[in-house]
């Protein structure tokens, strides 16, 4: 893991400078770990979201080359199923 650190400008409107002072202030933090914060969690949803959307994706892809899929119904009744407390296998992907 790199430790190291960089300094980072941002520049921001006076309303929210305001905003995070008095949030940091409530919460006994400095601004510097309230943005801090706030880019560690943005990041980390943005690279989740993006795992997502790149699965999906790959996914289509699949569908586009093989044409192996469930339907609708055949998901439905497993997911039914698996809500009712049944440990039961997903369906056969077919053509």
């Amino acid at each position: 893991m790199n430790t190291a650190t960089a300094p980072l400008a941002v520049k921001v409107g006076q309303d929210l400078k305001d905003r995070m002072k008095s949030l940091a202030k409530v919460q006994h933090r400095s601004t510097h770990w309230i943005m801090l914060e706030a880019i560690r969690q943005y990041v980390c949803r943005e690279e989740k979201r993006e795992t997502y959307r790149q699965d999906g994706i790959k996914a289509w892809n699949e569908y586009q080359a093989t044409g192996l899929h469930v339907t609708l119904e055949e998901a439905d009744t497993w997911l039914a199923k698996l809500e009712a407390g049944q440990d039961v296998e997903p369906p056969e992907c077919h053509v």
